[in-house]
């Protein structure tokens, strides 16, 4: 079911998602691969690097809401304590100072530590 409704909202996405995932696409040269609407932790992520654990999520006026706000910040924990990183972006910042939210994301992106390949041996704690 999670994937069915994360294709529907993949082919309806908001005008600012859009405008945000046409430039979080073209850094898959850089490394930062993004999916959109992907299914993690019982939720589906607006924007997720998986890579890297960073979430970027749009959020529209309905979030500001008591009930949506209580809604974010429960989901936001559970990702969190799942080892994700959440960034929030309301439709107007993303209109108002798309330039401003990319650098936020890059340098959420940039100042986290190199991830390990699964091929790399673990850490043996001797120097």
């Amino acid at each position: 079911m999670a994937n069915k409704q994360a294709r529907y909202l993949r082919q309806h996405m908001t005008r600012q998602e859009v405008k945000l995932w046409v430039h979080l696409k073209t850094w898959r040269s850089d490394g930062f691969h993004f999916r959109r609407q992907a299914p993690r932790e019982g939720y589906l992520l607006d924007f997720a690097c998986l890579k890297y654990r960073l979430i970027v999520d749009v959020d529209g006026g309905g979030h500001g809401h008591r009930c949506q706000s209580l809604h974010n910040r429960k989901r936001d924990a559970r990702l969190t304590n799942a080892g994700f990183r959440v960034l929030r972006f309301w439709n107007n910042e993303i209109d108002q100072n798309l330039a401003g939210v990319l650098d936020a994301i890059r340098t959420a992106l940039e100042d986290t530590p190199t991830p390990r390949l699964r091929r790399d041996p673990p850490p043996s704690g001797e120097g």
